[in-house]
């Protein structure tokens, strides 16, 4: 992003206060268009967070949306219009790439992560404070649960590199106005290195 200023201090991320949160890198949704980032990049680097934070101890949440029978989605009356889901066999399913047996799941039907889940809940029994984020899209399901973090109090770090979006213009201006107010934003390599 040219004129996103990525900061360089140093600092130090507490594994044990940490939790790396992974928004919907599932089958049917890193399949499409993406952009800046392109699926190939968000995953690779998505997958070094998980291995990163899973060799420190640290917590790592899985999330993905999915639905029963389409029913429990939201349809709310709007002007413009999402693309569509394409529910084919397995579209839910997280990639391989960042399976991992000691990765919390959690499951949602809406764009935000925490309402209707227990993170929120499994965080705060864990003692984290800080959640660092990544996934898709930037500006839904990354953002949405941005917010309602930001509204329980965490701390975030936003890994720009490890989100993209529909649209370049929809993960910059994102990360430009949103993120800084709200957390701190970082690349998967600063993340990795500050890690303890």
């Amino acid at each position: 992003m040219e004129d996103l200023k990525l900061t360089n201090e140093t600092e130090v991320i507490n594994a044990k206060k940490t939790a790396l949160v992974v928004i919907d890198l599932q089958n049917g949704i890193v399949n499409r268009e993406l952009s800046p980032h392109t699926s190939v990049e968000i995953i690779q680097n998505a997958s070094r967070l998980v291995n990163a934070f899973t060799e420190k101890g640290a917590f790592v949440v899985l999330v993905r949306v999915s639905t029963i029978d389409g029913k429990d989605m939201l349809k709310p009356s709007v002007d413009l219009k999402a693309t569509p889901m394409q529910f084919s066999e397995g579209w839910d399913s997280y990639i391989p790439e960042i399976t991992n047996s000691k990765a919390h799941t959690i499951t949602k039907r809406q764009w935000g992560a925490f309402y209707g889940t227990d993170l929120d809940l499994q965080l705060r029994r864990r003692g984290i404070d800080t959640i660092a984020l990544c996934g898709v899209s930037t500006g839904i399901g990354v953002d949405t649960t941005a917010r309602e973090a930001f509204q329980q109090g965490y701390n975030q770090i936003f890994i720009e590199d490890a989100m993209t979006a529909g649209t370049k213009e929809e993960h910059d201006y994102v990360c430009k106005y949103i993120f800084p107010k709200i957390g701190k934003i970082r690349t998967s390599e600063q993340v990795i290195l500050s890690l303890r």
